[in-house]
């Protein structure tokens, strides 16, 4: 069983996760730029960089099905519905949503 380590990688996921928000911006007026959000993908790309092998895959797998299933709620909590949802969710996954399938 791989308990353990889903819970190194949720553990994982949490120390990326935590600081991001901690982290306060300047403006974008005076940079010149606009930040750009890190998307689901990059969290789950970061919380497996240390695995190998088909831990790392297993773990990949898991943490994007993860972010499917979260984006997914979230367009429903905002009644996003038929092709904008579609364009919703790969938008806040960030990436190709049918790669997985």
């Amino acid at each position: 069983m791989k308990l353990p380590s889903a819970t190194v990688a949720a553990s994982l996921v949490c120390l990326i996760v935590a600081p991001v928000f901690a982290q306060t911006t300047p403006p974008a007026a005076s940079t010149g730029t606009v930040p750009v959000p890190a998307t689901k993908r990059v969290t789950c790309l970061g919380t497996t960089q240390n695995l190998k092998g088909q831990d790392k895959r297993d773990q990949l797998q898991l943490c994007m099905a993860q972010a499917r299933v979260d984006c997914l709620k979230q367009a429903i909590d905002q009644k996003v519905v038929g092709e904008p949802r579609k364009t919703f969710i790969k938008t806040c996954v960030g990436g190709d949503a049918t790669e997985q399938q």
